[in-house]
């Protein structure tokens, strides 16, 4: 955004791209604080609560025409405490008030403005309002005076408005089973029982239910990429041998990789498409999709050895080194979807800009895979997706000439770089890097994984190393660490100690998991709270189980809590993932997209439990090989040395470069033969 010499209000102290965006704002604006409600108080005043993020168009669109006019601004200034609040930077924050105007509104989205009492409590709220009123949306000063006389004249309405809110924030704590599922026919005995392979086939025909059998996906437009859903296809393929969920989740990554929403020129995945298609992103590109697409990648290819997966996978980690990373390890939060103001104009091409970069003997083919025309095929300009078969893509004389309009376009000015450093995006980063290496084999990706953990361990935590941090802009570490950032931790160490075989990751894992019982466990002592027991600046501690674009905190824990109970012989730690997955059971059946990173873990559970331990040189070497195929629900320990600690899996055993594998907690002599354990997967 254009900065006004002319303002400067008190978000210029802040460190977050975000907020200094409005730094020059001549509405006052203030960031999240814990004196923020005792201001509000003092001065009787509702709080304006405007929460969005770098790379969000429609909040830039708000601010051009309504945060920018001084007469709005004015207004604004008079009659309330204004707030500007990082979703990325204050997650917490972002869930409560989301979840506030859905429970008002029945949808959300960002610009997420929702007005407060002066304790915090929300009574109203929207998402993007015009400067002047258009049908069916009042215009933002209509708005903020309506809520202002609102304030004065009808405040015991609103108060008890906002009562009912709040308490609403409380009940969703409450797990709630679906009252379908609640029949006479489901007997006790099934329903305290484990997951079953029988479960996990019903899963994965509910999924299939909302497919899109021509474009890929679920659904209609907007469309996203649902990741976890595909993987989740794949774990039923897997158990149960079900064609059909493995058909779908490849038709989904070709149609995604076709489509725009992938950066043909580039690499790179955009957050979402516009269409049912793929074609038109919406263009920002944000660090967790790309982290949890090399993820999805690296299965697919595991799954059909397709190369074109290897392709995209180089291409996307080269967007990440080259875009995102701050080159010493870690990697910046997203890319703005606008450069120069315009949505996509770093992206997109003109038919005579193409003609005359690109050799003729080549351009009416390219244009003609690309949907290029002259008219443009998105807002008369052109977008590059194609429907041909993707191999033409990778051909050396395509190869070239995407180089050749890569070069040309890295000259136009770029969207702006959310500079950022997210802990738990950095982690899902790790855990993927973590898989396209099992997946490939490529030593480079092993080295990013771990020059990344590092980067993380050494500056994420207090000078006492207790805690972590959320965020790390610029070398300020700012919000204690939310539940899904110790989650996604947890989960990369468990990984980079598969790809390594060095226990020590283990033994932090182990660590970590131990802080979260601590400090984030709820009063049953089941589930988990998404903030620490110390952080005091929120009207409520939530419960987070829903798998949005990211995984649920809760999940990722009951997965850890599984894999960690089996490999430390925590068996409180294996009931407790056994008891959330018993609590989640039939919200994880009814609604499978909505819980389907719980699903994984529910499958991990009803599949045939393996264990492979291996300690000694010899037997270290043939890691990449146990680690290429698609094996889910293993678990797998291959180390160098001896850990007594570990007591249930590699402490029972000397270094004899032998395999010892365990399936079903019944375990099968020592064996030189690699082929022949490979065989019992």
């Amino acid at each position: 955004m254009n900065a006004n010499p002319k303002f400067t209000n008190r978000l210029i102290e802040e460190t977050s791209p975000y907020l200094l965006q409005h730094a020059h704002n001549p509405v006052d604006w203030v960031a999240w604080s814990s004196t923020l409600f005792a201001e509000a108080q003092k001065n009787n005043k509702p709080i304006l609560l405007s929460i969005g993020y770098s790379a969000c168009h429609w909040c830039h669109v708000m601010e051009r025409e309504s945060f920018e006019d001084e007469t709005v601004a004015a207004y604004m200034n008079a009659h309330f405490i204004n707030v500007k609040v990082d979703r990325e930077e204050r997650p917490d924050v972002d869930h409560i008030y989301m979840d506030a105007l859905q429970a008002m509104t029945g949808s959300g989205g960002w610009p997420l403005n929702i007005f407060l009492l002066p304790n915090g409590k929300p009574f109203f709220g929207g998402t993007y309002f015009p400067p002047r009123t258009i049908p069916q949306r009042a215009s933002w000063l209509d708005v903020l005076k309506g809520v202002s006389e609102a304030y004065t004249n009808n405040y015991e309405k609103i108060n008890n408005q906002a009562e009912q809110l709040t308490q609403h924030l409380l009940d969703k704590n409450i797990i709630h089973q679906p009252a379908s599922l609640a029949s006479a026919s489901v007997s006790e005995n099934e329903e305290n029982s484990l997951p079953t392979k029988e479960e996990v086939e019903i899963i994965g025909n509910r999924i299939l239910q909302n497919a899109d059998t021509m474009w890929g996906g679920f659904g209609s437009a907007p469309k996203f990429p649902q990741t976890f859903c595909l993987q989740m296809l794949f774990r039923n393929f897997k158990m149960n041998g079900n064609e059909s969920c493995m058909v779908h989740a490849i038709r989904s990554i070709d149609k995604m990789i076709q489509g725009g929403l992938y950066d043909h020129l580039g690499g790179g995945f955009a957050r979402y498409s516009t269409d049912a298609q793929w074609q038109a992103p919406h263009f920002e590109k944000m660090l967790y999709d790309n982290a949890l697409l090399i993820g999805l990648m690296a299965e697919a290819y595991q799954i059909t050895q397709k190369e074109t997966y290897v392709y995209i996978i180089k291409q996307t980690v080269s967007f990440l080194k080259r875009e995102l990373s701050n080159q010493q390890g870690a990697y910046y939060a997203a890319l703005d979807a606008d450069s120069e103001g315009v949505e996509g104009k770093f992206y997109t091409w003109s038919y005579d800009e193409i003609e005359q970069l690109l050799d003729p003997s080549l351009f009416t083919e390219f244009c003609n895979y690309y949907q290029v025309t002259k008219n443009g095929n998105w807002e008369h300009t052109n977008i590059l997706w194609t429907t041909e078969a993707l191999e033409k893509s990778i051909t050396s004389e395509f190869i070239n000439a995407k180089n050749i309009l890569f070069n040309h376009r890295s000259k136009r000015i770029r969207p702006a770089l959310d500079y950022k450093i997210i802990l738990s995006w950095n982690c899902l980063l790790i855990t993927a890097l973590c898989k396209a290496y099992a997946a490939i084999g490529d030593e480079e990706y092993k080295q990013a994984a771990i020059d990344a953990i590092v980067w993380v361990e050494n500056n994420f935590s207090d000078k006492d190393q207790e805690h972590l941090f959320h965020t790390n802009t610029n070398g300020v570490k700012k919000s204690f660490a939310f539940l899904d950032d110790y989650g996604a931790l947890i989960q990369s160490y468990i990984h980079l100690q598969e790809i390594t075989g060095d226990t020590n990751y283990l033994h932090k894992a182990e660590k970590w998991m131990g802080y979260v019982q601590t400090h984030f466990i709820d009063e049953e002592g089941v589930f988990f709270y998404y903030t620490a027991q110390y952080q005091s600046d929120v009207i409520v501690r939530q419960k987070d189980t829903y798998d949005g674009a990211q995984p649920s905190g809760n999940a990722m824990i009951c997965m850890s809590l599984y894999y960690l109970g089996h490999v430390f012989d925590r068996v409180s730690w294996v009931s407790q993932s056994e008891q959330m997955i018993h609590q989640m059971h039939k919200l994880i059946i009814q609604y499978p997209s909505s819980f389907s990173y719980w699903g994984q873990c529910f499958s991990w559970m009803a599949a045939d439990s393996i264990e492979l331990v291996a300690i000694g040189p010899k037997v270290h070497n043939s890691l990449k090989k146990v680690l290429s195929g698609f094996q889910p629900h293993k678990m797998l320990i291959f180390s160098t040395k001896e850990d007594p600690s570990l007591a249930s899996t590699i402490g029972k055993y000397s270094v004899d470069n032998q395999y010892h594998i365990c399936i079903n907690k019944t375990c099968l002599p020592a064996n030189g033969n690699l082929d022949d354990i490979l065989a019992l997967f």
